[in-house]
């Protein structure tokens, strides 16, 4: 909103410095400043309320050190997040982008669902909350959506780069212009596309379309076939993923923070043209103001860091870890680098392949041996490095050392083919 407002009056007045809501990364910058101080201060009113109301964790005894000591501790605390990140993206983006739009849907959908489990595990003292069935239900109908709309919406466009014979090279100035002398080496037009950025190779490029291929001519109008279940597997696997992660005090807050901040990195860069042509990405138009979201979801985590690190004041249930998970997910797969998920994501996947691991491996040695047998002491993984005697401290704080990591190997992987 308030982008519209200065915008007004420096067309109107030319007010001094109202021209600077221009700029997406100052509205950027004052996003992620909003969003953190004002987690902060939600923060503590919330987490009083949650008191009052006796919206309490119910901490199952699975033998954890320190585990009972939190029976009791505020849940719901999601609520912290999703409101910091809708009021600084209703202040500081351009709220008629598909973009914006798109992820706010995306926010309070999960954050519903979510928001649901926790009161009927909360209220109705029903451990096992929300069906599961509903729970993915809610997923494939939001992967259904977000794939439809990147699919059919036409403002979702690429532009594609221009052949060599239309570009030259100016000697004299070393700049590398198109015929008619434009810095960039990109085609003017927009055009629909079902291109991906795909990690290690040299174009750098992968088209869903081209799982079709075997169909023959006008396999191209079929892709939708392919891609939007891969959406909805997308969003449905990280989602949970994140959900999974959240198991210890400030894993899962944590880890989202360090992902968003390499997906605004890459949604910058994606929506800028000097950017994209250096690095050989896909130049998507109008992907600018996911920057200003992006960064409203990196201030509202940290902000909620303050709350939720070790000994946690509040944990964010699944009102939080569903909707970030989902967040995260649509993001990269609106900057089109949704098969980078598996690196920048390898916290979730790892918590999420050692529930399947463990489940799968119990099941068929019960089968084969008569007794169930497990790989690791607990799944998800970070439990079983507290059945180990690592401190919950030490556990997020190396999970994180190997969140950073996996963030600056993703960005790396733009540059390596």
């Amino acid at each position: 909103m308030l982008y519209y407002l200065f915008d007004f009056l420096h067309s109107k007045y030319n007010l001094p410095g109202s021209g600077v809501f221009q700029y997406i990364s100052f509205r950027a910058a004052l996003a992620i400043i909003f969003s953190l101080f004002f987690s902060l201060l939600l923060g503590k009113r919330i987490i009083r309320l949650l008191l009052k109301k006796q919206v309490g964790e119910t901490i199952r005894d699975l033998g954890l050190e320190g585990q009972i000591e939190k029976q009791g501790t505020p849940t719901m605390g999601g609520l912290i997040i999703l409101t910091a990140i809708l009021i600084s993206t209703l202040l500081f983006a351009k709220l008629y982008n598909v973009y914006v739009i798109l992820m706010i849907a995306v926010t309070v959908w999960l954050g519903l669902i979510g928001f649901v489990d926790d009161y009927i595990k909360v209220f109705k003292k029903d451990k096992k909350g929300l069906a599961g069935k509903f729970k993915i239900a809610g997923q494939v109908i939001l992967g259904l959506v977000v794939g439809a709309t990147m699919y059919w919406n036409n403002a979702v466009v690429v532009r594609e780069k221009l052949p060599k014979s239309e570009v030259k090279i100016s000697s004299s100035t070393n700049i590398v212009a198109d015929m008619n002398g434009q810095n960039i080496l990109f085609s003017k037009e927009s055009i629909k596309s079902t291109k991906t950025t795909i990690p290690f190779f040299k174009n750098n490029e992968f088209d869903y379309a081209y799982l079709l291929a075997w169909m023959g001519d006008g396999y191209k109008k079929w892709a939708w076939l392919v891609f939007i279940p891969i959406m909805i597997l997308i969003v449905a696997a990280v989602s949970n993923g994140a959900n999974i992660t959240d198991g210890i005090d400030g894993l899962a807050t944590g880890t989202s923070a360090i992902i968003g901040s390499t997906l605004v990195v890459l949604a910058y860069v994606s929506g800028n043209t000097v950017f994209a042509n250096y690095l050989n990405i896909i130049y998507i138009p109008h992907l600018g103001e996911l920057v200003v979201f992006m960064s409203a979801f990196v201030g509202a985590c940290v902000g909620f860091l303050w709350f939720n690190s070790y000994p946690a004041q509040v944990f964010m249930g699944d009102t939080g870890s569903l909707a970030l998970g989902g967040i995260i997910a649509v993001c990269a797969i609106a900057v089109r680098k949704e098969l980078l998920i598996p690196i920048l994501c390898g916290i979730f996947l790892i918590e999420n392949l050692s529930v399947i691991i463990q489940v799968g491996y119990f099941k068929y040695s019960r089968r084969k041996y008569g007794e169930g047998r497990r790989i690791f002491k607990m799944s998800p993984l970070h439990h079983h490095y507290q059945k180990l005697g690592y401190h919950e401290a030490k556990i997020v704080n190396r999970f994180w050392i190997i969140g950073i990591f996996l963030a600056v190997l993703t960005i790396v992987t733009l540059k390596l083919r």
